[in-house]
């Protein structure tokens, strides 16, 4: 045996899942397909990150109708972590539960939000959790955040104090940042406008590689090997007896699958055999279906008149309609609203080259820039599927459309009456891959899910899912903190059965 546990993947949930298990004295082997982000001076370049996609794959999938996009995703260690947002929300309570909205009703999960509370709190230890217990009405019951909230830079604290003015409840934005607000002298994190979608330069973001997979690595149990691609699983009954990889064939007593919920859907389809004919752990026909990603949009609001001075601007949340949009004739949840890092007119230009240098600054330099998310509903139909040659084909029509673009409509009002008479959304298409979720979904029924409660697979048993691809439905906050602390509760499971003397 090369280990004792194998994790494929070295992000959100693989490369927690490391940091878990780290003290236990398993052997951890982490195999990640990339290698670590090089520390350069484009990571901090707009034109580098969003126009060249200097970070990105290139690798070209296709959507349901067979048109090719390149995926918004990398493979490095830390994952997509290296370029999120670091926004970390835990879930409501009822997101746990059935929740119906226009379009129908999610599936309740086989754990309740108590199950993850307390990892909820380690995880937000790990990765610099910033915030304040209460602020949001919406939030479940939790102690106090593990470090004090970003402050507001004046226009954002002026910003909301008038959103309260007029009947809303803005709160800090929980962010995964290493610093210290009372001494920012000594902190990494600079507050920088490179933030949100870059990678950071200075090492300050809360990402997996830097919270998780650095801390792993200071015990000697814990291997990383970087550039390895994982094609096949290989299996004998109801076990893996092997991961096949481009440098090689890897074997573990348990294999925990985390290379993201797209990848790891392929990754099971690609180990079809005699055995397992419908690909591994599927004999539901299951594995790649009810793909879910947010309805995601990103609104510019403009005031003519008066000039945003804001560098770090990524520190307000909304919940108001995240329950209910407010209209009693449409009594279903809209989303969450958060801003955006603030878009430069470095951003602007590099995502729309097309728009003047001049009217692009001053664009830029008027905007308060926000970040819209619905909750998608699962659908069978919205699935991972692999075309001959093997390469991924992605088909996504996202369901609740009318609560996003109620959402949409309800946020322009407000930013008008606010004085932004100018305001513009850009929805996300099916290349906008960062929140990825569903395709491996976990449930007590063999016949409707692929993992069990604890995430290991029905049919195979020393088979684990802990990327996003266990998730039965996405809710409407960001997926990441639930990946951390779920990879928590994971390796909590496999540590207690390996100290019974019950390796699965």
């Amino acid at each position: 045996m090369d280990a004792d546990v194998l994790i494929i993947g070295s992000g959100a949930g693989g490369g927690t899942l490391a940091r878990a298990l780290a003290s236990t004295g398993l052997s951890i082997l982490i195999l990640e397909r990339g290698d670590y982000l090089p520390r350069e001076a484009p990571n901090w370049e707009a034109e580098a990150v969003f126009r060249a996609r200097r970070y990105h794959t290139t690798e070209v999938w296709h959507d349901g109708t067979g048109r090719p996009f390149r995926p918004t995703t990398g493979f490095h260690v830390g994952g997509n972590t290296k370029f999120y947002g670091a926004a970390v929300l835990r879930r409501r309570e009822a997101d746990f539960l059935p929740r119906t909205h226009v379009q129908g009703t999610t599936p309740a999960w086989p754990i309740r939000y108590a199950d993850l509370a307390p990892h909820y709190d380690l995880a937000e230890r790990w990765y610099f959790a910033h915030g304040v217990a209460g602020a949001d009405p919406t939030e479940p019951p939790r102690g106090p955040f593990p470090y004090p909230p970003m402050t507001h830079e004046p226009y954002m604290a002026e910003l909301a104090r008038r959103l309260i003015a007029i009947g809303l409840h803005p709160f800090p934005l929980p962010l995964a940042l290493h610093r210290d607000e009372s001494d920012p002298r000594t902190s990494p994190c600079i507050r920088c406008p490179t933030c949100d979608g870059f990678p950071c330069l200075v090492h300050a973001k809360g990402d997996a590689e830097v919270s998780a997979v650095t801390p792993a690595l200071t015990h000697p149990n814990v291997r990383l090997v970087t550039n390895t691609r994982v094609t096949r699983l290989l299996a004998s009954g109801r076990r893996i007896v092997g991961v096949e990889t481009e440098r090689g064939t890897f074997r573990a007593r348990v294999v925990a699958l985390a290379a993201g919920a797209i990848p790891s859907a392929a990754l099971l389809l690609a180990s079809a055999s005699e055995e397992h004919p419908r690909g591994l752990a599927n004999a539901s026909d299951q594995v790649g279906r009810n793909y879910l990603c947010h309805l995601n949009s990103a609104c510019l609001a403009i005031d003519p008149f008066r000039e945003n001075p804001t560098v770090f601007q990524k520190t307000i949340g909304i919940n108001d309609f995240y329950d209910r949009s407010g209209d009693p004739d449409f009594p279903y949840p809209l989303g969450h609203i958060q801003n955006l890092g603030k878009v430069t007119p470095a951003v602007l230009r590099a995502e729309h080259p097309r728009v003047p240098r001049t009217l692009a600054g001053w664009i830029a330099h008027h905007s308060v820039d926000w970040w819209l998310t619905t909750e998608d509903l699962p659908d069978p139909a919205n699935r991972v599927t692999l075309d001959s040659r093997g390469g991924i084909r992605l088909a996504w029509n996202p369901r609740n459309r009318q609560s996003h673009q109620r959402l949409c409509a309800t946020w322009r009002r407000i930013l008008n009456h606010l004085g932004y008479p100018l305001v513009f959304f850009q929805a996300m298409g099916v290349g906008a891959t960062a929140h990825q979720a569903g395709t491996v979904r976990f449930g007590a029924d063999p016949a409707t899910s692929v993992l069990d409660p604890s995430c290991r697979a029905h049919e195979i048993e020393n088979l684990y899912g802990v990327d996003a691809s266990f998730m039965p439905s996405i809710s409407a906050v960001n997926p990441s903190l639930t990946v951390m602390a779920n990879a928590i509760r994971v390796g909590a499971h496999l540590a207690e059965r390996f100290a019974a003397g019950d390796p699965p």
